[in-house]
């Protein structure tokens, strides 16, 4: 058995901001707050068949549901819209390899919103949404940041300014008695 060695996880996470990632040039991939606005690329996975347990003369046995498959299918298929209209689906368009995991996490999702979810489910999916990048841990390991909309801020901050007053509308009459 080897030891030693980086591994996944340890020791401090990076930070872009410290001065040791400054002097080792680390510096993190922006991904547009915006989305992915790409076509999503077809859903990688075949056809999800589910089944339901059925019982005759005091046997249980499993029979294929076509509506259960099918209606998992559907949902499987707006997650995986959802998940390319994400940041994170930016940098999955340069890298193809990527996708399989992403269908994986889908899959998983429609699994855990069932009611045939498990535990081990559960915890696949964190771990899915690690690998891709869809938990602020997966953003680091990844080197990826979501950059800030910065003229989505300043948007914001004039819209809700108060409307300014003219300097005709602060002027007063005084009358000599206040003088």
């Amino acid at each position: 058995m080897t030891s030693g060695g980086p591994r996944n996880r340890s020791g401090p996470s990076l930070d872009p901001n410290s001065g040791r990632s400054d002097r080792r040039g680390l510096v993190f991939q922006a991904l547009p707050s915006e989305g992915y606005a790409g076509p999503a690329p077809t859903f990688p996975l075949p056809l999800a068949e589910v089944y339901r347990w059925e019982f005759e003369d005091k046997h249980r046995f499993q029979v294929f549901d076509e509506d259960a498959s099918t209606a998992r299918r559907e949902r499987e298929s707006e997650l995986w819209a959802w998940a390319w209209s994400t940041p994170q689906a930016c940098a999955w368009a340069d890298a193809r390899w990527r996708w399989p995991a992403v269908a994986m996490w889908v899959r998983t999702s429609a699994i855990c919103e069932s009611s045939d979810g498990t535990a081990a489910d559960k915890n696949s999916l964190h771990r899915f949404a690690d690998q891709i990048g869809l938990t602020p841990a997966g953003l680091k390991e990844n080197g990826w940041a979501v950059a800030v909309d910065q003229l989505k801020e300043k948007r914001e901050d004039v819209a809700m300014e108060p409307p300014r007053s003219s300097s005709r509308d602060r002027l007063r009459v005084v009358s000599g008695d206040d003088a």
